[in-house]
């Protein structure tokens, strides 16, 4: 699907590059992109103060620090500092941005972890990797997700070098070991503890993985019903180290209509009907997730997790795109081939001239604005989609006690 009334010009300057391109400001009010503006952080002068004057990082109450584990819906930049085919560090990647630059988001934009940092009145978590996450942005928080990953370390063996979840979990051990250093043990429990976590995982598990080619090892091994159990039993270990790491506050997401994305619709689709198979997946994995989840917050004696129902919020907008100012919800803004599906997102594919109308950014990922109408249920939407509180009920609860 080419865009012929594209007049957006991309000039390679030697490693950088400028986008000239329409934008579209969508005027009202009930606009989900428009919802959240950052807050102001005057703690951040306050710490640098406390560390000339202290020598020592002290813990601001004004901040709450957020912590991403996950796969490419909510990596911002580690596989950046990997060699792997996993990475989204290249034009358009980032045409958004201020910068217009790629920052290893899989996005035009924001991602979910953006939008909820904003939320907390927080800058954006920093890639675990980064050089830049040192002193006082180790208070923020940070990103330790990887693009590619599953809730299997077999998952997403083809893109090699990336951050396997139990790693992941092992640098948010090093993480509290190098806070420590700053705050000491106590400060840095409390952080913690107090800290809000989003674990985004399970759909490699699938589309890497068991479906990934006809007659795969993980297919042969299981059916579908039992393979659905066995990745619940091995999440159940994560999140249970996730607990034992200090983690209070955990946003667990479950797996949205895999048969919906523009990938699958291009492989599977000839009508632009979602893939009846691939769609067995979110209504045989989310329950079981949800009664996992049900199960530990009983045993912990805590609402610790709280059940993101991502099929439901990114189907709201896939069987009714206008309603949220969408024209298209089968395909993407960025690709080649039918529903924009095939391949990569590259300097020579398709591009849309404004991604505010397109529901999909590449073959798998939504745009900044779809992350947005995400993020907005997020933090008050109903029982339907966030179980048994949404975020601003926590915020809330938590700022009392």
């Amino acid at each position: 699907m080419a865009f012929s009334n594209w007049e957006g010009k991309v000039k390679d300057v030697h490693d950088s590059y400028y986008i000239n391109l329409p934008r579209c400001r969508l005027a009202d009010p009930g606009n989900p992109s428009s919802v959240c503006t950052p807050m102001a952080a005057p703690w951040r002068l306050l710490l640098a103060l406390g560390l000339l004057a202290l020598g020592t990082l002290p813990l601001s109450s004004a901040a709450r620090a957020f912590f991403v584990f996950g796969d490419s819906l909510v990596d911002n930049g580690n596989n950046n500092y990997l060699a792997t085919t996993a990475r989204a560090d290249a034009p358009p990647y980032g045409i958004d941005t201020p910068s217009h630059r790629a920052t290893g988001r899989f996005s035009n934009g924001k991602n979910v972890p953006d939008i909820v940092s904003e939320y907390l009145g927080a800058e954006s978590t920093l890639p675990y990797l980064s050089p830049e996450l040192r002193g006082e942005r180790l208070l923020v928080g940070a990103n330790f997700a990887s693009a590619g990953i599953g809730i299997l370390n077999d998952t997403g063996i083809q893109f090699a070098n990336i951050i396997r979840i139990t790693k992941q979990l092992q640098y948010f051990e090093q993480y509290q070991q190098r806070l420590s250093s700053l705050i000491g043990p106590e400060k840095t429990q409390r952080l913690v503890n107090e800290g809000l976590a989003l674990i985004t995982l399970g759909g490699n598990d699938f589309v890497n993985n068991y479906y990934l080619v006809p007659f795969s090892l993980r297919s042969r091994q299981f059916a579908l019903p039992d393979y659905v159990r066995y990745l619940v039993s091995e999440y159940k270990k994560i999140l249970s180290r996730l607990y034992e790491l200090g983690s209070r506050r955990v946003l667990v997401t479950g797996i949205g209509p895999l048969g919906c994305v523009p990938a699958e619709l291009a492989l599977r689709s000839r009508t632009g009907a979602c893939d009846p198979e691939l769609q067995r997946v979110p209504d045989l994995y989310n329950p079981q997730l949800m009664q996992l989840l049900s199960d530990l917050n009983t045993q912990y004696g805590s609402d610790v997790f709280v059940a993101v129902n991502a099929y439901k919020m990114h189907m709201d907008f896939i069987t009714n795109p206008g309603q949220f100012g969408f024209i298209t919800s089968r395909v993407a803004c960025c690709g080649q081939g039918p529903y924009n599906g095939i391949g990569l997102c590259t300097i020579l594919s398709n591009l849309c001239p404004n991604r505010n109308v397109f529901a999909f950014w590449d073959a798998f990922h939504p745009t900044e604005r779809a992350n947005r109408v995400i993020v907005s249920q997020f933090m008050t939407g109903p029982q339907e989609y966030m179980s048994p509180m949404n975020l601003s009920s926590i915020l809330a609860m938590d700022a009392r006690t």
